[in-house]
C-alpha cells in the first residue's frame, strides 16, 4: 500500500479549527466616536458652513440688509484675484515637481545605504524640516541669500541677477521643506520594492536603468503621483512664508486672502476672502480626490 493509503485520518484535535465568530456589535459602540465627531464639527464644519454661507453672501452698504450671489465667486476668478490663483497654482506645480525629482533619489539612497545611523539620522532630520517653515525659515533665507546676505555679498550673487524676492526664489524657499516632505512620503514605497525583482530582472538580462524603467518605476508610480499630489497641496496652503518674503511682488492666492481680511479690498466686497477661501478648498478637494485612489492602489502593489 502507498503511503497516502496507509495514512492514518486526522483526530478531532488535528482538524482545522473553525474560524471564530464575528463579535457582535452593540448599539452603544458608536457612543465611542461622539467625541471625534464632535470635535470634526467644532473644528471643521462650523467653519466650512460659516465660510460657505459668507463666500455666496453680499452686504447692502445702504441698507445693511444681506442677500445670497454667486457676485462673490465671480469676482474672485477674474482680474487681479485670477492672477493670483494661478500664480499659486504655478508656484505649487513647479515646487512639487522638483522637489519629487530631487527627492526620489536622496530617499532611494538612504533606503539602500549599509548605515542604519545615516538612515535614521536622514529620516529623522526631514521629519523636523518638513515642519519647518514660516517666518524664521523666511528670515533664514533672508539673512543667507538676500539682498544682503552672507552668500550672496560673498559670492557676488547680485551681479549675476539673483533675486531671492522673486518667483523663483520663493521656489527655492518652498523646496526646502518639500525635499524632505517628498523623503518622508516615498522611502516607505521603496522599502516594499522586493529584491527579487530586481533580481529577476538581472537575470534576464535587465540593467539597472531597464529595471528603473520598466520594474520600479511602474510600481512606485501611485506613490510617486501620490507624494506629487501632496506636495502640491502643501505648497498650495503655505503662507507665512511667502508673506515674510515676498510681500505682493509675487501674485499668490494666499496672500490675497491676507489682504482682503485685513480690509485691503473695495467696499462691498469684504467676503471675496471667502470666495477665495472656497476656490482653495476646491482645489485642494480635487487634489485629494487624486491622492486617495493613488495611495489605495499603492497599497495592494506594495503590501
Amino acid at each position: 500500500m502507498t503511503p497516502l493509503e496507509t495514512s492514518t485520518p486526522l483526530s478531532r484535535t488535528d482538524e482545522v479549527p473553525a474560524a471564530s465568530p464575528k463579535r457582535r456589535r452593540r448599539p452603544t459602540d458608536w457612543l465611542a466616536v461622539v467625541p471625534l465627531l464632535a470635535f470634526v464639527t467644532l473644528a471643521f464644519g462650523l467653519p466650512a458652513l460659516a465660510m460657505l454661507n459668507g463666500a455666496f453672501t453680499v452686504k447692502d452698504q445702504a441698507t445693511g440688509a444681506t442677500s445670497y450671489t454667486a457676485g462673490n465667486m465671480t469676482a474672485s476668478v477674474q482680474g487681479a484675484y485670477l492672477t493670483a490663483l494661478l500664480g499659486s497654482v504655478k508656484l505649487s506645480a513647479v515646487s512639487a515637481g522638483t522637489a519629487a525629482v530631487l527627492g526620489l533619489p536622496l530617499a532611494q539612497a538612504v533606503v539602500t545605504s549599509r548605515f542604519r545611523a545615516l538612515r535614521e539620522a536622514v529620516l529623522t532630520a526631514s521629519g523636523v524640516l518638513a515642519n519647518f517653515g514660516g517666518v524664521p525659515l523666511a528670515f533664514a533665507f533672508v539673512a543667507t541669500l538676500g539682498n544682503s546676505g552672507v552668500l550672496t555679498r560673498h559670492l557676488g550673487l547680485t551681479d549675476k541677477g539673483w533675486d531671492l524676492y522673486s518667483f523663483w526664489g520663493l521656489v527655492i524657499v518652498y523646496l526646502y521643506f518639500l525635499i524632505p516632505l517628498m523623503v518622508l512620503t516615498i522611502t516607505p514605497a521603496l522599502d516594499g520594492l522586493r529584491a527579487q525583482w530586481r533580481e529577476a530582472a538581472q537575470n534576464n538580462g535587465a540593467t539597472t536603468f531597464r529595471y528603473w524603467l520598466h520594474v520600479a518605476l511602474p510600481v512606485l508610480a501611485p506613490s510617486l503621483l501620490g507624494g506629487l499630489v501632496l506636495l502640491f497641496g502643501s505648497a498650495f496652503a503655505a503662507y507665512a512664508t511667502a508673506a515674510a518674503m515676498v510681500g505682493s511682488s509675487v501674485p499668490l492666492v494666499t496672500l490675497q486672502i491676507a489682504d482682503a481680511i485685513s480690509g485691503n479690498v473695495l467696499v462691498g466686497q469684504e467676503n471675496v476672502a471667502l470666495a477665495l477661501s472656497l476656490d482653495m478648498v476646491l482645489v485642494a478637494g480635487l487634489v485629494m480626490a487624486v491622492y486617495l485612489p493613488l495611495q489605495r492602489r499603492s497599497a495592494r502593489w506594495l503590501a
